[in-house]
């Protein structure tokens, strides 16, 4: 579909999204305000500019534990160079998000897929 509007506008297709927890150790809750920025730092450093929104998530842990969790959602649209350039740095992010908030994985999303990191 072409919309003549739109026709000589800047586009991004890519989109990256940081599922950010307000948990450690799987159950308590924390205030997680300073990963929140973090998250949002880096992908405004790497992608021009982010966005989040509060959200509640749910899933089961490992052993079968029922999880729900606020959850906050960091995300940023990019280009294809800015997303080949930046992947590594958001992966890494994402680690060390786990090791520091003690999860057992980080919810990556790029372009409607999930990674859990």
């Amino acid at each position: 579909m072409k919309i003549k509007a739109l026709e000589n506008l800047f586009t991004l297709h890519h989109k990256v999204t940081i599922y950010v927890p307000a948990t450690v150790d799987v159950d308590k809750e924390v205030d997680n305000s300073a990963q929140v920025d973090a998250a949002a730092a880096l992908l405004s450093g790497l992608f021009g500019g982010a966005t989040s929104s509060p959200a509640v998530g749910y899933w089961l842990t490992s052993s079968g534990q029922l999880v729900k969790e606020k959850t906050t959602v960091v995300f940023a649209f990019a280009d294809e160079k800015a997303l080949e350039d930046g992947a590594d740095k958001v992966v890494d992010f994402c680690r060390n998000l786990k090791e520091e908030m003690r999860q057992e994985a980080i919810a990556l999303e790029i372009d409607g897929a999930m990674y859990f990191i």
